[in-house]
This record gives C-alpha cells, sequence and structure tokens, in this order.
C-alpha cells in the first residue's frame, strides 16, 4: 500500500496510550508514527475528550499493541497527495486547526486512535475549527457523538428524519431523548431543534435548566415512576421516536413504555438484549457511530457491522451541513471539564467515567501545544 511521505521535521516515534494484556491501557513511548495511505492526512493531536466507548472496547474487545481514543482536535502536518482531488473535502492545508474522531482500539487498524500525539484523519469526514472555537471545545465536539447523532436521527436506517439547517422539516416529529444531559443526549437536542423537529428528554432535576438552555421542549425526571405515563400522556399517547444512548434493561423499558399504542421506532446506541423488547410494534435498532466510515467493522457480540458505502455517503453530506453550523455559531458543546495531567490525566479521567461519577461534563485532557 503505497503511504504518504512525512515531512522531515516530524519525530518518527511518539508516546500513546495502548492496549497491553487484557485490555489494560497504558502509556507507550517510541510508538512508530500512523502510516498515511495517499488520500489520508496526519494531525498532531493538541486536545482530545474522554468517551465510555474508550474504555468499553478495551474491556469487551481487548487487543494488544492497538492504539487506544476516538474524539480528537489537532493541527494538521501532513496531507495525502490524493487529498487534493476528493471533490467532496474542504481545499485542507498544512497547519489548519481540525477536530474528528478517529476508530480507536481497532484491531483491524492498530495503529487508528486518538491518544497519541499523531493521528491519522479521513478529510471527508473531519471539521475545520473556527478560529473563535477554543481547543477544549473543538475536542468535546469530536465527531464521534456528531456521527452517532446523524446516523440515529437523519440517515434513513435509523429515524431517517426529514429536513436540513437551511430547510427545517415542514412537519415536525416529537423525539425521547433519554439522558439529555449526556454529551450525546445535549447534542441530540439541538441538532434535532435546528433540523425542525421536538425534543423531549429525561434526565434529573439538577439537570432540568441545562438540558432546557440545549432546547429541550419537555423535561421528566426518569426516576419518577410516571415518567412514561407523563411523557404518554403530553404526546397524546403517540409517541413513535425514541433514542436511547445508555441501552440498559430500565432505559429501554422507560423507552418503550413511552412510545405510543401504534409503536414506533427505537434507536439504541448500545446492543439492545432481546429479553427487553416486549413489543412487537417497535422496531428496535443499534447504531454505531464509527460505521460512518462505511468500511466492516469486525466485533462480535451483536457489534459488528458490513461496509455499507451509503453510510459514507450520507455521512459526507452530513459532515457539510454540520460545518455550517459550526461556522455561523449555532452549535455549543457540552459543558467541559479538563483533566490536567497529560497522559495520566487520560487514564484517570477514564476511571472517573467508569466510576459513573461524572454528570453532565465531557471530560477533556490537552496532550499538546496549539
Amino acid at each position: 500500500m503505497a503511504v504518504t511521505q512525512l515531512p522531515a521535521n516530524l519525530p518518527r516515534t511518539q508516546t500513546a496510550i495502548l492496549q497491553t494484556h487484557g485490555g489494560a491501557l497504558e502509556i507507550t513511548h517510541a510508538v512508530p508514527l500512523p502510516h498515511v495511505p495517499p488520500d489520508r492526512m496526519l494531525v498532531r493531536v493538541v486536545a482530545v475528550a474522554l468517551n465510555p466507548c474508550d474504555y468499553k472496547m478495551p474491556h469487551q474487545f481487548p487487543c494488544k499493541g492497538v492504539v487506544n481514543g476516538t474524539d480528537f482536535a489537532g493541527i494538521i502536518v501532513a496531507i495525502g497527495p490524493a487529498v487534493a482531488g476528493l471533490a467532496s473535502q474542504p481545499r485542507w492545508q498544512i497547519g489548519d486547526a481540525v477536530f474528528g474522531a478517529c476508530h480507536g482500539a481497532n484491531a483491524i487498524d492498530p495503529e487508528s486512535g486518538s491518544f497519541a500525539q499523531y493521528v491519522r484523519a479521513d478529510p471527508e469526514l473531519l471539521f475545520k475549527k473556527p478560529p473563535d472555537m477554543g481547543w477544549a471545545n473543538a475536542a468535546a465536539f469530536g465527531a464521534s457523538g456528531i456521527a452517532t447523532i446523524g446516523l440515529s436521527l437523519f440517515w434513513g436506517g435509523g429515524m431517517g428524519l426529514q429536513g436540513s439547517p437551511d430547510e427545517p422539516a415542514m412537519e415536525p416529529e416529537q423525539v425521547l431523548v433519554y439522558a439529555g444531559s449526556t454529551s450525546v443526549g445535549t447534542l441530540a437536542i439541538q441538532l434535532l431543534r435546528i433540523y425542525g423537529h421536538i425534543p423531549l428528554t429525561t434526565c434529573s432535576p439538577a439537570n432540568f435548566d441545562l438540558v432546557r438552555s440545549y432546547g429541550a421542549e419537555m423535561v421528566y425526571d426518569y426516576r419518577s415512576p410516571t415518567c412514561a405515563q407523563d411523557i404518554l400522556a403530553d404526546t397524546d399517547n403517540n409517541l413513535e421516536l425514541a433514542l436511547d444512548p445508555m441501552t440498559e434493561a430500565k432505559t429501554q423499558r422507560l423507552c418503550y413504555q413511552s412510545i405510543g399504542r401504534a409503536g414506533g421506532r427505537y434507536i439504541a446506541l448500545e446492543v439492545w438484549q432481546p429479553m427487553n423488547h416486549t413489543r412487537p410494534t417497535v422496531d428496535p435498532t443499534f447504531i454505531m457511530g464509527s460505521t460512518i466510515i462505511g468500511k466492516e467493522i469486525p466485533l462480535g457480540n451483536g457489534y459488528g457491522s458490513e461496509a455499507d458505502p451509503d453510510k459514507r455517503r450520507f455521512g459526507i453530506e452530513y459532515y457539510r451541513q454540520v460545518q455550517r453550523l459550526f461556522d455561523s455559531n449555532r452549535l455549543k458543546s457540552h459543558p467541559i471539564r479538563v483533566i490536567e495531567g497529560g497522559w495520566q490525566g487520560v487514564l484517570n479521567g477514564l476511571e472517573l467515567l467508569k466510576s459513573r461519577s461524572i454528570s453532565a461534563q465531557k471530560l477533556v485532557v490537552f496532550l499538546g501545544d496549539p
């Protein structure tokens, strides 16, 4: 496979966080820089955001030697010679500030991971950082959540919602977003509003004002014994669409109970369990954001998927739309908490996520200078 000749001023090795035995994560030095095919770019990482998948993937699919991490923000340092010929991408230049996501902890592409000094980037599925957007915000947006929400809400294999930022839907749909105070939740709420739809959400009462500030129409306490009944009453028993980032037995149950008498669509961001599929009139679908690249995802336990070029075509156009939202400052990031400590800060932050002690915050760690 042809690779891009890297500039002579770049190092040939880097520091990265790799999986070791049993999926344990370890700060590792003298790791080779990723190879850069002609249609890809190399980005020097400035900051990364932490996601639950960053600890779940090593736990569920341990693979020694792979680079971990998903979301990143950084600066382009090398551009493959074929990138300029891609009609669907901006005219990238060395030195551009960008943010995006990659499929980390990847057994068939071990170099792909954002917890590194350098990350390989897909020029067609990448965002240019506006000058007035801070690095922490760029990392917090990343792209894994953006990809996941796009496939869940607007791709035909998800909810297939109509509308666009320029032409919002003429017939708005009500959509229940479970866990609206998560980073996926606040992003979904905003995009639903922008595309012309009506977001309803659940969270704890302490975060009611937060989710309303992102555009939630109605908010419900997920701990309330009447939560589902309240949603049914407020939607006249006609709710058809629910998005569940958590996908646990109790969250799937509440979503199913909230969908109206005629049934509808349930989008799960983890693999849903058949034992929790209690209504034949509800169509459950599992969505994983990394499939937006269009390539095969060879994972077991229901997480794998076949290559799907249509997802990539959807993603390229969807990313163009979202880039315009960033350029016009129409999206705001989730509340950010910067974790100090660089590489060790990444490991510490993942432990915080794993302990479920983080609420309504996106963890960001700086790994390099702007």
